[in-house]
């Protein structure tokens, strides 16, 4: 395939359906319906932190103190966050989708597919006789589950609004009680469909419906997203959709968020029970140590423009981005340099972070980091401090500074390209502002 072909096919092809998914109503409440789930996972794993944290003497101290007992009675708040973010997912993906059409209560939508959402999972029955809902269920492991429900019952329930199948009240019927009772029909047959199908499939070899969705479906994909071939492939698209100005860890990440939040619940878990962590790829592996200074991981590159650039243009653009990239934030860059739409800048672009995720899969997978502890570091929070925090250990943050200086090596002849490229140019406007000076006098 010919050059002019391949940016054909990109230009007119690739990025236009990048786009579209981009500003997908399903993706659009993928992610915003994640974004719900974000705090209780932050506030559970501040109480982890307070509960594992990474200094022997620290948690001697509160051993003596407040007793043997004292790792599980902080996890109590960490069970009330982490164990209902699946059902908080469904709530969420739900009541965003629903949104987006015209016509239809959200509200009533999201409760709906709860209701589904809780129909689906199997009850556990005691000792003693008592029947509940297991509580893991609502968590990270019913979490793939939770997204497939909130999609399609959605959808489902906005099809029959459309179609009128509801009751309408008089004007002057108040809107929750008018709304409550449009909900009657959609619901009563979306909660009967899922019934008879639970009846159904108890019949076969699966018996739940849960073990359909992980046997079809979560178990393949995770068994790709979580392999270092997965970690690559998505991290290459985070960056080339970056590249034409697409959001492209928005996009890649409403795809991967079901696998990589579900991997960093399985992780908190082990933690928990102290037994070994199982994932080296999870929601921090990427947020902590591949996106460091943000998509490119470009902190590199922000800090050389900050303090060796010798054009006044990217020391001006460093002075800018300095800051942000420590807290991960490299729009800047992205728009100032520009690296968006600069094949030369491109290169390291891609580069960078896929030999970021090769370096710290093999040094995760082989023991020489710790893994993840599935704590969920802030994404805005510092490499180096980041580091620590997410694996509670001193090896996260000497990872991180490895990634830094491989990754600044790389960036280094191309900093120096655009910065000679950048410096021609001032040179080049200087001289005909001084030759244009000269003439008038």
């Amino acid at each position: 395939m010919s050059e002019k072909k391949e940016n054909g096919f990109v230009q007119n092809t690739l990025i236009p359906l990048a786009g579209k998914m981009a500003a997908s109503r399903h993706l659009v409440a993928l992610r915003d319906g994640f974004a719900l789930v974000m705090p209780l996972i932050i506030i559970g794993s501040v109480f982890m932190i307070v509960s594992q944290f990474p200094i022997p003497a620290y948690i001697n101290w509160m051993s003596s103190v407040f007793g043997p007992n004292w790792a599980t009675v902080v996890g109590w708040a960490t069970n009330a966050t982490f164990n209902i973010i699946g059902m908080v997912a469904c709530i969420g993906i739900s009541y965003q989708l629903a949104k987006s059409y015209d016509g239809v209560d959200a509200l009533s939508a999201s409760i709906i597919s709860l209701g589904a959402f809780l129909l689906t999972i199997p009850l556990t029955t005691d000792k003693a006789g008592n029947t509940f809902v297991p509580l893991t269920m609502l968590g990270s492991m019913g979490l793939f589950e939770a997204l497939l429900v909130g999609l399609f019952i959605t959808d489902f329930y906005v099809w029959m609004i459309h179609k009128n199948w509801q009751f309408h009240m008089p004007d002057t019927v108040p809107p929750a009680v008018g709304n409550a009772f449009s909900a009657l029909i959609p619901g009563f047959v979306i909660i009967a469909l899922v019934w008879l199908l639970r009846i159904g499939i108890g019949f076969t070899f699966f018996k739940t419906i849960p073990n359909i969705i992980t046997v079809i479906l979560a178990k393949p994909l995770t068994a790709v997203g979580g392999t270092i071939w997965g970690a690559l492939v998505a991290e290459f698209f985070v960056s080339f959709l970056w590249l034409f100005g697409i959001h492209g860890a928005n996009v890649v990440g409403g795809i991967m968020a079901p696998i990589w939040l579900g991997q960093m619940g399985q992780n908190a878990a082990a933690v928990k029970a102290n037994k070994p962590i199982p994932n080296v790829v999870s929601q921090q592996f990427f947020d902590n140590f591949v996106h460091a200074g943000g998509s490119g991981e470009t902190i590199s590159l922000a800090l050389m423009m900050l303090f060796f650039a010798k054009s006044a243009n990217l020391k001006a653009i460093g002075r800018l981005a300095g800051a942000p990239a420590i807290f991960n934030i490299n729009e800047p860059i992205m728009f100032g340099l520009p690296i968006v739409l600069n094949p030369v800048m491109a290169i390291p672009f891609i580069v960078v972070p896929l030999v970021t995720v090769i370096i710290t899969y093999v040094s995760m997978k082989t023991g020489i980091v710790a893994r993840t502890m599935g704590i969920a570091v802030p994404w805005t929070t510092p490499p180096i401090i980041s580091g620590w925090l997410a694996t509670g250990h001193i090896s996260g943050a000497v990872l991180q500074l490895v990634n830094f200086v491989v990754g600044g090596a790389i960036w280094y002849p191309f900093f120096k390209i655009a910065d000679r490229q950048a410096l021609k140019q001032e040179k080049e406007i200087a001289d005909k502002e001084a030759a244009e000076a000269a003439a008038k006098n």
